[in-house]
């Protein structure tokens, strides 16, 4: 079983950059597909992005393209979400996520993501 441990949260004012990290132990992490989700009070958890075991698949909710980037680092097991240009709008709880079956052919749903992590805070400031 992966474990999940991220940071790199804060509060940014509109217009700022932040840099969430997601740290892995346990499983094999160069076989998991890596994604991030958010979670907004009053909200469902949503899609943010994701990429595949090397980093040659991406994918990103339309409210984020171009503004973030998700990347990964299989030797020190490290899943990254760089986030420029925020919003207000952007202000949730970022969760990383693992993808452990393999069987997700475009994994953007909380359904194809197994392990997760606790959540960091992200507050913009407009």
């Amino acid at each position: 079983q992966v474990q999940l441990i991220e940071s790199g949260g804060g509060l940014v004012q509109a217009g700022g950059s932040l840099r969430l990290s997601c740290a892995a132990s346990g499983g094999i992490f160069i076989y998991y597909t890596m994604g991030w989700f958010r979670q907004a009070p009053g909200k469902e958890r949503e899609f943010v992005a994701a990429i595949n075991w090397n980093g040659g698949r991406t994918y990103f909710a339309d409210s984020v393209k171009g503004r973030f980037t998700i990347s990964r680092d299989n030797a020190l097991k490290k899943v990254y979400l760089q986030m420029n240009s925020l919003k207000p709008e952007d202000t949730a709880v970022y969760y990383c996520a693992a993808e452990t079956s393999g069987t997700a052919v475009v994994p953007t749903t909380t359904s194809d993501f197994s392990s997760w992590g606790q959540g960091t805070q992200v507050t913009v400031s407009s």
